[in-house]
């Protein structure tokens, strides 16, 4: 098992390509289950879940080519013309709770499907009621049985029919199941309370290359109008804004300079907003952002919330740069129920945090990490470990870092290239 090794402190400054967005590739890679014809999917990043991803898609029948286009990230071509099987297994899905996103387009191709439950989640509960709810307004008949979730068109019908989706909370993966499903329905969908998020919406652009009629994507109210068959995609992966805030923020609390290549500033209006009132100097440029730090880190609190508020995903990030902050702040937890999972690892490097309850409060105290070893529990915990680790005294091992290599492609080789003394080792 790899660990990642960082002798600090370091200062991050230099020029970094943005990799592909993990959360738009994934629903885009099983959209591709909804046409015959072959596809093209660009910018993939080379991480486990795409690894995850294809030996899903390879299981249902889909022939893969890749070609590494660049440094970073390759180009994939899919083609599935037959399906071999309808059933997403538990020994698949448990890898990679997005497996679950087979579930709406294999139902509309194929008429039913079988597709495992996902299980547990290390960071809190992430039920599968919406997406099943969705699906039944649009007329499929949907059983849970043995851990796996059974659905149908129902007999006599040839198809799913459009509905009236509301959702009583935002669902980022609901709403992408249903989008999916809807292109195929017969008639109208309207989905209102839907999800905002960039990645959804770049889902339903990579949709309406296909042929898709979709309107609303980006709002809270998505209307789709469905159509007889799909055609292949020709799409290019935009870049991942939880990746380029990480980045971003490493540059402000190690006193550095650091400019994404290719990042998308409108995506990450409120982060950088936030990050300007840290003290970070933010330039927004025609395709990059850049941020240097002032050398000083002014305390800011956030909460977690749907698009276009703080992502969930950028909160343990945050919370390494508060650390570093001259006084205190609060960083509030509203989406996930357990997300706090890095705390006490911080702690161990010598942050000063206290929980209560889905709130931490954070001591700002500059300069004071040390360097320990640490266990990386979840995807953007084992990044803030790695923040962390950057500025503290002394040597980090953050170990466990397959958690990591899920959403982050080569990160120590990016860091190298930003000054960071990092090194990949195999953990003893």
């Amino acid at each position: 098992m790899d660990k990642l090794v960082i002798k600090g402190p370091c200062k991050v400054s230099g020029k970094i390509p943005a990799g592909g967005s993990k959360n738009c590739a994934l629903p885009v890679l099983f959209a591709t289950l909804l046409s015959k014809d072959e596809h093209t999917i660009k910018r993939v990043p080379r991480l486990a879940d795409m690894d995850s991803t294809m030996k899903m898609l390879v299981h249902l029948g889909a022939e893969i080519s890749q070609k590494h286009a660049s440094d970073y990230g390759c180009d994939w071509t899919v083609s599935i013309k037959t399906l071999r099987n309808k059933e997403a297994p538990y020994d698949l899905v448990r890898k990679m709770r997005a497996s679950n996103l087979c579930l709406g387009p294999l139902l509309v191709r194929e008429g039913s499907t079988r597709v495992s439950l996902p299980g547990g989640c290390a960071i809190g509960a992430r039920p599968m009621d919406l997406h099943l709810m969705a699906l039944e307004k649009l007329g499929a008949k949907v059983v849970q049985e043995a851990g796996y979730i059974e659905a149908r068109i129902p007999a006599g019908e040839s198809q799913l029919r459009g509905g009236h989706v509301i959702f009583p909370f935002v669902s980022v993966g609901a709403t992408e199941n249903v989008v999916m499903a809807a292109t195929l329905a017969k008639g109208e969908t309207v989905i209102e309370n839907a999800a905002r998020e960039p990645e959804v919406r770049d889902l339903c652009e990579a949709l309406i290359s296909m042929g898709a009629k979709i309107e609303g994507h980006g709002t809270s109210k998505i209307l789709v109008q469905g159509v007889s068959s799909l055609r292949g995609m020709n799409f290019v992966i935009p870049p991942d804004r939880i990746e380029v805030a990480t980045y971003l923020i490493a540059a402000h609390m190690s006193g550095g300079d650091v400019e994404v290549m290719g990042a998308k500033h409108g995506d990450l209006t409120h982060v950088l907003d936030l990050l300007e009132a840290t003290g970070a100097k933010v330039e927004r440029l025609e395709n990059s952002i850049r941020v240097s730090s002032s050398g000083k880190i002014t305390p800011v609190d956030i909460t977690t919330a749907p698009y276009p508020a703080f992502p969930t995903d950028i909160q343990a990030q945050w919370m390494a740069l508060m650390t570093q902050a001259q006084g205190a702040s609060v960083v509030s937890e509203q989406i996930f129920e357990n997300r706090f999972m890095h705390v006490p690892e911080l702690v161990r490097m010598g942050a000063k945090l206290k929980v209560r309850g889905n709130t931490v409060e954070v001591e700002g105290t500059p300069g004071t990490l040390q360097g320990a070893p640490v266990m990386a529990t979840d995807l953007r915990a084992s990044a803030s470990l790695v923040l962390a680790g950057i500025v503290a005294k002394g040597t980090t091992e953050v170990k466990r870092i397959y958690h990591l290599d899920r959403g982050y492609e080569s990160m120590e080789n990016k860091l190298r290239a930003l000054g960071v003394d990092v090194e990949r080792t195999v953990d003893s």
